[in-house]
């Protein structure tokens, strides 16, 4: 396959480059509008218990499930006879617009939930209908008409649509604001590494043809599917990462190759071939976030399964063509000469003391992992909004001056009244509730005395569940449940397909059989190092003034299966650089001592600049204000910089010098040279 693409893109390099430039063109037509078919959310099982309900209770009990929250202030106490009249007014306004339904406030019935504790704030809460999507445009357009004064009263919209809202539009300028953090960043690595201006732009067209290429896959996607709009700031890591990543590689190895007249097809030969592999294992890490029913890893899946794909191809193809038509123009705008640096030497320390090095790398590793064993897994809310944003300010508003921590929502078919004299004796229950009847089903609303996702809510939920009573159980707490619950079972499916297909793919390119389990015994190592690094820091709150974050005491449930599929796959990146630039020497010399040293100061500056590139690009997506994308962007980060430094390093040579020969042992018949 390589060699006839080779061929392909050496002997017909412009039309190459023509196809790559309409895709490109075709790519912006059709991508340009991606962001405004994306949502927030997606965080549910869809076929779960509690979501059932909850579709059930938004269409049959809107009332019971609102979306949007209007805050409403009155100096004056709400109870004034003006504010009282101008609340009701804007209730009564709000009832009238379209697509808003079930709206309910303070002076309809005087429901002290809806009252604040001092009196000087109310409640008015409605239903929008429509997909999560409508909801929050519609979200927006209501926060125009009705923030700010009515009459004696002050206005603030909040509430799950406006949560969403203003999610989607802070990560797009977070996504506006990583491109032009990490664009100029990675020119001026890619400088570094080349010494010239045209050969470091070429990886840079690549990232761009993935990137906007991917757009235009999710926009063809989002016609069949409910994408997150969280999906959407991966694709700009992964295109730019990766690409960049793959056709350095490839540019590299030309360079290397240079002085030979097939240096193009030889490229391709070699670090082409690790970019197949590379690839292939990052898509197959990613594309196991389809056994997951929740839309928002399901986003992931085709967000990354499309990027790393249209990375390897254009890598491979848009790569070799550029370089045949370039020839020595490639160069052009030098700036310096790359020095080379010889790492030969701390490479041959590290091997002259592997068993020392070995237990002082995996020791620390170890340690930073255990603060993984406290995890605490919650469900995103409006705290991973920036402290600022309005409708997080509602949200806290509400939590702190409005009685009732919690709710629960229950839907039954078994006499009303048996029910809440059931559930009001359980532990935790604050209040019972029936908020309405329709044909034989019956809603309840159970307040609770703890935090809506708390532990102890989600033990309720259980409780509830438990009764042996006919019932469905909806609302935050039941609707993190089953999201755990749905994690949980298809976790180990997941882990087993990517084990399963790293060591399947690792034997096919290297034909060894240590080299696989090597791959994936380390790679589980730094990643849980990294997991227990997230907990301490996001979980725990240590650093959450620095990087400007309020920790919420949990991790979000999906975070840890999409960070482990993301870095799993992206340390695979330079990890097949390595081994592939290692084992090509050790076939030429038979000398694993010497291999180890030799390919690993070959590689070296490649893997430095692909890894600081990643990083980097990552490290923009860290700078999000949305608390999840900010733990994702540095999570990931991290655990490409431990990696490729401490793994890579360190780790690798040694774990290889301490096996000998038997890291290469291999079923095959070796061929001879």
């Amino acid at each position: 396959m390589l060699n006839r693409l080779a061929d392909l893109t050496v002997s017909r390099p412009r039309t190459v480059l023509a196809g790559a430039a309409v895709f490109l063109l075709l790519s912006v037509a059709c991508g340009h509008d991606v962001a405004d078919r994306l949502h927030g959310l997606g965080a549910t099982d869809p076929a779960a218990s509690s979501s059932v309900a909850a579709r059930t209770l938004s269409t049959e009990f809107p009332t019971s499930n609102p979306n949007l929250v209007l805050l409403v202030d009155c100096a004056r106490g709400v109870d004034e006879p003006a504010c009282a009249a101008d609340g009701s007014a804007v209730a009564k306004r709000l009832a009238g617009e379209t697509s808003v339904t079930g709206v309910t406030s303070y002076w309809l019935g005087r429901e002290t939930a809806l009252r604040s504790r001092d009196g000087r704030q109310a409640l008015i809460t409605a239903r929008i209908t429509g997909s999560e999507l409508a909801a929050a445009d519609r979200s927006a357009q209501l926060a125009v008409a009705y923030d700010g004064r009515h009459g004696s009263v002050l206005v603030r919209t909040g509430g799950q649509a406006a949560v969403a809202d203003q999610a989607r539009h802070t990560i797009a300028d977070d996504l506006t604001r990583a491109e032009l953090l990490s664009l100029p960043l990675t020119l001026v690595v890619l400088v570094l590494v080349f010494g010239s201006v045209v050969t470091a732009l070429l990886p840079l067209v690549v990232g761009a043809i993935a990137m906007l290429g991917t757009g235009a896959v999710l926009r063809a996607v989002s016609e069949f599917a409910d994408l997150s709009i969280f999906a959407q700031e991966l694709s700009v890591a992964l295109g730019l990462g990766l690409a960049i990543d793959y056709a350095l590689f490839i540019v590299r190895r030309f360079r290397e190759e240079r002085p030979r007249p097939d240096a193009v097809r030889r490229a391709m030969l070699t670090a082409g071939r690790t970019v197949v592999f590379s690839a292939a294992t990052v898509a197959v890490s990613l594309g196991t976030l389809f056994l997951f029913p929740l839309g928002f890893l399901r986003s992931f899946a085709y967000v990354g399964v499309s990027v790393v794909l249209l990375a390897a191809v254009a890598a491979l193809t848009v790569v070799p063509a550029a370089l045949t038509v370039l020839g020595a123009r490639v160069e052009a705008g030098r700036i310096r000469r790359p020095s080379e640096v010889d790492s030969r030497k701390w490479t041959r320390t590290v091997i002259r003391f592997a068993p020392l090095v070995a237990v002082l790398v995996v020791t620390p590793l170890v340690l930073a992992a255990l603060p993984f064993r406290d995890v605490r897994f919650g469900s995103v809310d409006d705290r991973q909004l920036p402290v600022d944003a309005p409708a997080r300010v509602v949200q806290q508003e509400i939590r702190d001056n409005f009685t009732g921590n919690g709710r629960i929502d229950v839907l039954t078919t078994a006499p009303a009244s048996d029910v809440v004299s059931r559930l009001a004796g359980l532990p935790g229950v604050v209040a019972v509730a029936q908020l309405g009847r329709v044909g034989d089903t019956s809603a309840l609303a159970v307040e609770t005395s703890e935090d809506a996702v708390s532990p102890a809510s989600q033990d309720l939920v259980r409780t509830i569940r438990a009764q042996g009573l006919p019932l469905q159980v909806a609302g935050q707490a039941a609707e993190l449940v089953d999201a755990q619950a749905a994690v949980g079972s298809r976790l180990p499916y997941a882990l087993a397909c990517i084990a399963a297909a790293t060591l399947l793919l690792v034997f096919l390119m290297t034909g060894t059989v240590l080299l696989p389990i090597k791959t994936v015994v380390l790679n589980a190592l730094s990643l849980t190092a990294t997991f227990g690094a997230v907990v301490w820091v996001f979980q725990e709150g240590h650093l959450s003034g620095l990087l400007g974050f309020t920790p919420v005491g949990a991790i979000d449930t999906t975070l840890p299966v999409l960070m482990f599929c993301l870095a799993f796959g992206l340390s695979m990146d330079y990890g097949l650089l390595v081994q592939s630039r290692v084992q090509e020497e050790y076939a030429r010399t038979g000398d694993s001592r010497e291999a180890v040293a030799v390919g690993l100061d070959r590689s070296a500056r490649v893997v430095t600049a692909a890894a600081a590139i990643l990083v980097i690009v990552l490290v923009a997506v860290g700078t999000s204000g949305v608390l999840n994308m900010k733990m994702l962007g540095l999570g990931t980060a991290l655990a490409v910089a431990v990696d490729a430094t401490v793994v890579r390093c360190l780790l690798v040579p040694s774990v290889m010098v301490l096996f000998g020969r038997i890291t290469w042992w291999t079923p095959f018949r070796r061929k001879q040279r």
